[in-house]
């Protein structure tokens, strides 16, 4: 039955979500307590993973749509599994970059106490875990309120750079660890768009209504 096979891959398309989050809170984990071993976890454990994730449900959809012929509301709702398969892949490969500039920097003495890192982390993590609310309940009204609020994430990732900024200029030799400093806050500010991208669809999905110019202008 065609409905059974759409709500196995809502099933697999929420595990994924949480398995991205959990990535996040890992390389968090392990940057903050300064412990290398979430961090490997996440680069050479389930990183990988979410590769295997993506391929299988890929392969769900395509098979999907060639034994079901989905039409419609259907067929809209597995291309847009499918596509956030896409956008949680190219999460977990972010997550693996955080997680990789993490062992860079506990091997070093801190630059600063880290305070907006771990802020922008949640803030991340919450907006990933209503994108995929957002698309299960589809909720418009969800999705664009992460949307609306993505303005937060950018700002301490602004306050992060500035910060870090100052202290390379005062002291060149934080340089390579700032950078490193910088490169998670980028990366993660990476998975907010993309989680941020889910939602702008979610919103076509069920309004039929394009608001991803709009808040480029708004910007």
């Amino acid at each position: 039955m065609l409905q059974d096979r759409i709500k196995g891959l809502k099933k697999e398309i929420i595990e994924y979500g949480v398995f991205v989050e959990d990535m996040i809170a890992k390389s968090m984990n392990g940057l903050m307590n300064r412990v290398k071993t979430p961090l490997a976890e996440v680069i050479d454990i389930m990183e990988p993973l979410t590769n295997e994730r993506e391929i299988r449900i890929d392969d769900l959809c395509t098979t999907t749509i060639a034994q079901y012929q989905p039409r419609a509301r259907d067929l809209r709702v597995v291309l847009m599994i499918f596509k956030m398969n896409s956008d949680l892949e190219r999460m977990g490969d972010h997550v693996a970059n955080i997680a990789d500039s993490g062992l860079f920097l506990i091997s070093h003495s801190p630059v600063k106490p880290l305070i907006d890192i771990p802020r922008m982390a949640d803030e991340t993590i919450k907006s990933l875990s209503d994108a995929i609310s957002s698309f299960i309940d589809e909720n418009a009204a969800l999705a664009q309120e992460v949307c609306e609020r993505d303005y937060i994430i950018d700002a301490i990732q602004d306050q992060i750079f500035r910060e870090l900024v100052t202290f390379m200029s005062s002291d060149p030799t934080t340089i390579e660890r700032a950078l490193h400093l910088i490169r998670i806050a980028n990366n993660l500010e990476r998975v907010a768009d993309l989680s941020t991208n889910i939602c702008e669809d979610v919103i076509f999905m069920v309004e039929g209504r394009v608001i991803k110019h709009h808040l480029e202008e708004r910007a």
